[in-house]
């Protein structure tokens, strides 16, 4: 995993390996989760179920945060982003029930992900985060 790259300029989005699995590593309601291709690492995501993972605030329903989701550099444009998104969905459900939402926030920069989180079913009803480190973020839900 800490083979993964991003292109040069999305890090600033999705962040590095390394950090992005001692984050993981050092918050116990974290989960640090490998995105598989047969025995192939092609990416990474984190899962969060802190109170308030997501844009600081609570979504009236229990939810689950999604963090540093990625595909890298050398599994990007091969139109296994959705996979991946169904993926995490698909585990999500059956490993942990009890979650009705799954929540992320997406730089207003980063179109392509936006992009593939609305086609993916997220919703996104116009509400901004501005505690972003790198600037203001669309707050996205998905039903589970």
């Amino acid at each position: 995993m800490l083979a993964l790259k991003v292109h040069p300029g999305q890090d600033v989005f999705a962040g590095q390996m390394p950090s992005a699995l001692l984050t993981a590593e050092n918050d116990a309601a974290s989960e640090a989760m490998a995105l598989l291709l047969g025995p192939q690492v092609i990416g990474f995501y984190r899962l969060d179920f802190g109170a308030g993972a997501v844009a600081g605030r609570d979504f009236g329903r229990s939810s689950v945060g999604l963090k540093a989701f990625f595909l890298g550099a050398a599994w990007q444009g091969r139109g296994l982003g959705m996979l991946a998104v169904q993926a995490v969905l698909s585990d999500l459900k059956r490993r942990q029930p009890a979650p009705e939402l799954l929540a992320l926030s997406v730089n207003l920069r980063n179109a392509a992900a936006r992009h593939l989180y609305l086609k993916a079913g997220f919703a996104d009803h116009g509400e901004l985060y501005l505690g972003g480190a790198a600037g203001p973020q669309y707050v996205m839900l998905r039903e589970i």
